[in-house]
Order: C-alpha cells, then sequence, then structure tokens
C-alpha cells in the first residue's frame, strides 16, 4: 500500500483545526500535523506505538510548546528580557515566559500556519506549510527588523520523520534569526519514563545557564551531563544547552544524539546549520526533549552564539531527521 495524505476535523480547548494526516497504512506509520497550532507534528507513530510525546491534556488545554513537534522561529528558547539591537535599533518582544521576565520560543509554536501543498512519493508521504511575519504575525512586525517567512517540510518515511527548513529575508535590509526545534520523544512500546531511557549526545562543551540565560561562557561538558558515551538518563534533571557538535561529512547529516530503551534506537540527525543541542526533562519526566537549535539562548545578545544575519533577499536552508530502528542485540535497561 503507497503512502498517504489525508486530512481530518478536529478540535483542541475549543478551536476546531484541521489535522493532516501522512500515513503508509501497511507499514503502519503516521504523522499528524496540526497547521492552526504553530504546524506541529502533534504525533508520530509506527506500528509498536508513539515515537513523539504528546500531552495527555492536549485536546482539553493545547500548549503547542508541551507535546509533538514544536517549531521555534524566528529565535529559539529565551531572550534576555525580550530585547535585542539590530543595525543600532533596539527592538522590545512581549515577555511571555513563565516568569515574565523573558521571551521565548519566538512567533511560531503558538500560531495557525499556511499549508502549501502536500503530496507522495513512492518512499514518503510529504506536507509543506509556511509562517510569513507580516502575513501570519502582522502586529509582531514592529518588534522585529523586518520580514521573514519560515517554509517547512516534513517529510514522513517508512522509518523516518524529516524536517527541512528554508528561510527568505523579504525585507529591504538586513534581518536576523535563529530557528530551533523542540521534539519530546518516546520510544515505541515503552511504558516508564526518562529515567530509565539510554541517552547518547555528542558535544565537546556545554553553556552554563542561569534561568535559561546564558552566561556567556563555554565550558568543558561536566561529567552530570557528559552523554558522549552511552548511559542511562536517571534522575539528573537537564535544561541543559550543548555545543561543540561533531562538524560530520561536509554536505551530509551528522548524528547529534540517539535516545535508546534498549530495543529501539531513535538518532536525530541535522545539517552543519545546527550547531547547538538542548537537552530538556519536562516535570512530568514521561518524554525527554532532544532540541536542535542553529543558535545558543540568548544568542542576539551574545558574541559567536550562532546567531545569523540574512541579507535582503537572502535564504539559509536546513534539515534536521529523526530515525528509528531496531537494535542488532536488543538488551534490558539497566538504571
Amino acid at each position: 500500500m503507497p503512502f498517504s495524505v489525508s486530512t481530518e476535523s478536529v478540535v483542541a480547548g475549543g478551536q476546531a483545526d484541521t489535522a493532516f494526516v501522512l500515513a503508509n497504512t501497511a507499514l503502519g506509520v503516521r504523522a499528524e500535523v496540526w497547521p492552526q497550532f504553530g504546524l506541529n507534528c502533534l504525533t508520530w507513530s509506527v506500528a509498536e506505538g508513539d515515537v513523539l510525546y504528546c500531552d495527555p491534556a492536549w485536546h482539553s488545554n493545547p500548549v503547542p510548546t508541551r507535546s509533538g513537534h514544536p517549531i521555534l522561529f524566528p529565535f529559539p528558547n529565551r531572550m534576555e528580557h525580550g530585547r535585542f539591537t539590530h543595525a543600532g535599533t533596539e527592538y522590545r518582544l512581549p515577555l511571555n515566559e513563565s516568569t515574565g521576565k523573558h521571551a521565548i520560543h519566538g512567533f511560531t509554536p503558538k500560531r495557525a500556519w499556511r499549508v502549501l501543498g502536500t503530496g507522495c512519493e513512492h518512499d514518503h508521504a510529504f506536507l509543506t506549510g509556511q509562517f510569513q511575519l507580516s502575513v501570519d504575525a502582522p502586529e509582531m512586525l514592529a518588534c522585529w527588523p523586518g520580514d521573514m517567512a519560515l517554509t517547512l517540510t516534513y517529510r514522513l518515511y517508512a522509518t523516518a520523520l524529516e524536517v527541512t527548513g528554508f528561510v527568505e529575508n523579504l525585507a529591504k535590509t538586513s534581518v536576523p534569526f535563529g530557528l530551533g526545534y523542540h521534539p519530546y520523544f518516546v520510544l515505541p512500546g515503552f511504558t516508564g519514563n526518562a529515567d530509565e531511557l539510554k541517552l547518547q549526545a555528542k558535544a565537546r562543551q556545554l553553556w552554563p545557564l542561569t534561568a535559561g540565560i546564558p552566561t556567556g561562557e563555554r565550558v568543558p561538558v561536566p561529567t552530570e551531563f557528559d552523554f558522549n558515551t552511552e548511559r542511562a538518563v536517571g534522575t539528573v534533571e537537564l535544561d541543559t544547552l550543548l555545543t561543540g557538535l561533531p562538524p560530520g561529512p561536509a554536505q551530509q547529516l551528522r548524528q547529534l544524539a540517539a535516545l535508546s530503551d534498549g530495543i529501539h534506537q531513535l538518532t536525530v540527525k541535522a545539517s552543519a546549520e545546527f550547531r547547538e543541542l538542548l537537552l530538556f526533562t519536562p516535570q512530568h519526566r514521561k518524554a525527554l526533549a532532544i532540541e536542535p537549535y542553529t543558535c545558543a539562548n540568548n544568542a542576539m545578545n551574545l558574541p559567536n552564539a550562532g546567531w545569523l544575519t540574512l541579507p535582503p533577499g537572502g535564504t539559509h536552508a536546513s534539515t534536521v531527521r529523526y530515525e528509528l530502528t531496531k537494535r542488532s542485540n536488543p538488551e534490558p535497561l539497566q538504571v
């Protein structure tokens, strides 16, 4: 049976949406994308179970940054006091972080996106959506140096979910940005919590954080947060920003992290544009967020933190791929 794309009428928090379902019934794979809630790929599942975590309270209280695959643009994570300066002009953003002190996660996670197209190839189904600042959040245009668009495509394969992003500067001046993804991972059929999973995350350095804001220095990864060699997550609380990621082969995706329950393995791969990796354990510890970023938290206010600037008409393309495989020698977890 071939791959397919269909739609479903759905409701969350009293708000109606049309969910797009990418699937191959014969293979038992399925991904559900909700355009109205940030083009979030809310679920990705295989025959054995879910790969992305969805909050059980989603339908009564949909918070797009707590489930599925949130898209963070034009900056990931926190911006200190919601302020930054570009080309001599200071910009101020709403302080929407939980403490009320900072801006967080850009403009896209809680906004409706426009679906530009869907389709199928012999080995995958895809959906393309777009967020343009002047069209989809025009009231925020005064908070940013110029108009930008992010065109994003999800591709569902038999054993992978791939995300490609294409950023365009539509302004007549230079415009800065960062891009990040905030997927919450579980593993098919696993009924424990994140403490029991094994994690590998390849990074040489860490950004020390104070309330989610980098101090500005980069240090060797401390033992507590060193997952270069696979080990159980354990009871460590992660809200940890890693850098110094492996360069990988030219023009190819390189592995950033892998998560395993001893039977299945979820591997996160990304193009070189993603230079930071944030690891996060939510309070419920039913999932682990492995978040590729093109820049550090608060990068717009730090030197050499990955903040990107596009000239007028400039573009930026990047890819992240999540691959699910079975281990050749399955083994029980030991914490």
